[in-house]
């Protein structure tokens, strides 16, 4: 499946915020690319929904058209359209292995997914967008546990806190999901009213 595959710290500085997580160029440089990168840029109102829509992209890695249908399945969805939006995007198979901390960044867990390494309720998955839902439990593959990433994984497990809606076995790396993350429980720093907004015009 397409996906962006450029430099995520220039992404990170155009919008004002760590798409990544620690990205050590982006604390250096918190300023937008580029030889005007330090010049006063007007913000209208459309470009901060602009601004506000890509940040949920390339936060969870989403191309156009894919993000697109999100927002309208969001919209079809009872209750409020950018909470619905929000948690479509949590729900993604590689946003949950990333949040459950088996993977360092959602780039790194997307590859995971994509290579097969893991299975949901005893089938296999490589499908990154792939939705999970309440109650299901991913495990990962038997011949891929010894592998790199997850002897990682397992000594690193922890360092990062993992949101009350999963619960993770630290003894086979067991992902279990309790319910589906609700607005509070998402840290994703956008404005979620905004991209509704974009979109709505």
């Amino acid at each position: 499946m397409a996906r962006y595959t450029g430099p995520a710290t220039r992404k990170s500085r155009r919008l004002k915020v760590d798409l990544i997580g620690g990205d050590q160029a982006f604390e250096r440089r918190p300023y937008p690319p580029g030889q005007h990168g330090r010049a006063r840029i007007k913000e209208t109102e459309y470009l901060l929904q602009l601004q506000e829509k890509q940040k949920a992209r390339f936060t969870y890695g989403i191309l156009e058209r894919q993000f697109r249908s999100y927002y309208e399945e969001a919209n079809r969805r009872t209750g409020r359209t950018g909470e619905n939006l929000l948690q479509l995007l949590e729900s993604r198979l590689d946003n949950v292995i990333y949040r459950s901390g088996l993977a360092r960044t959602r780039r790194m867990a997307r590859q995971l997914v994509s290579h097969g390494h893991f299975v949901v309720n005893g089938t296999k998955v490589n499908v990154p967008s792939f939705q999970v839902s309440k109650f299901d439990i991913i495990d990962v593959k038997p011949k891929s546990i010894n592998t790199t990433p997850f002897i990682i994984a397992k000594e690193t497990l922890g360092e990062r806190p993992v949101p009350a809606w999963l619960q993770v076995v630290p003894s086979n790396l067991r992902v279990l999901v309790h319910q589906l993350p609700e607005r509070a429980q998402i840290d994703t720093p956008v404005t979620e009213q905004l991209i509704v907004e974009y979109y709505s015009k």
